[in-house]
């Protein structure tokens, strides 16, 4: 397993499919609320002037020399739902980025959230 204090060494380094190609760079890590462990990692894609955050699961990811690896494909990384550069995921909208890597959402039981930003 990453630790979230490895990860967060590697902010602003590529983030690669399982094919070795460049999907963008390292933005923020994501911790699963209920253990604190590292889950997901936001990378920064798109244009120049048209940037966006995508998250991105880092279960099966390897970390390598300038570089994370994660088990998932450039083209599905690409689609998934994204936010703005400035903004927050929305509590509401957390469910969606789950959904879309086929991955099982669990919510507090009070309706808190599954992801936290470190």
């Amino acid at each position: 397993m990453i630790e979230s204090a490895d990860i967060r060494e590697w902010r602003t380094h590529d983030v690669v499919d399982p094919g070795g190609h460049r999907i963008g760079s390292l933005e923020a890590v994501y911790v699963d609320t209920t253990s604190d462990e590292p889950a997901m990692v936001t990378v920064q894609v798109g244009l120049p002037t048209r940037h966006r955050l995508v998250f991105v699961p880092l279960d099966g990811a390897v970390v390598g020399p300038g570089y994370v690896k994660v088990a998932y494909d450039k083209a599905l990384v690409k689609d998934c739902p994204a936010i703005g550069t400035d903004d927050v995921l929305p509590a509401e909208d957390e469910e969606a980025v789950f959904r879309h890597y086929d991955l099982s959402y669990q919510p507090g039981a009070a309706g808190e959230r599954q992801l936290a930003r470190r």
